[in-house]
């Protein structure tokens, strides 16, 4: 549990809309480059291996396989310098940190099950045909 008095500080710095994502999704981080007076978007995407903190703190770790080798990258979730997190491609895991990920090499190495998208159940009001509210009030 925080503080109330640090929850009290941190809030003005939380984004107002956090993205939505989870461990084993893939995704392209979006940061925000400074180069001198320019600014531009650079994008750094792979699969999210870990989640960690919460608040101000809250770090998220993305993993790419780069010329053969791992990189990885922590950013941190709230920062001003994160323009936006683009979910590409939803991963089924059971896991909440996928570190076992750093000992496979090549395709193994970002080889994870889909995640199949929850459609919302919408309860239909459909009456059957032989029945008076549907035909009218008539029958045959």
């Amino acid at each position: 549990m925080k503080n109330k008095l640090m929850a009290a500080v941190e809030e003005p710095g939380l984004k107002k809309e956090v993205p939505q994502f989870e461990i084993g999704d893939n995704v392209d981080v979006h940061q925000r480059i400074l180069e001198g007076e320019k600014e531009r978007v650079q994008i750094f995407s792979g699969l999210i291996i870990s989640r960690k903190g919460e608040g101000m703190n809250e770090m998220f770790t993305v993993r790419r396989i780069v010329q053969g080798e791992g990189v990885e990258r922590t950013f941190p979730l709230h920062s001003p310098k994160i323009a936006k997190v683009d979910v590409k491609r939803s991963g089924k895991v059971r896991r909440a940190k996928l570190y076992y990920l750093r000992d496979r090499i090549g395709k193994d190495a970002t080889r994870l099950r889909e995640r199949k998208k929850k459609t919302p159940i919408v309860a239909s009001s459909a009456v059957p045909v032989n029945t008076p509210a549907a035909t009218g009030g008539q029958t045959k």
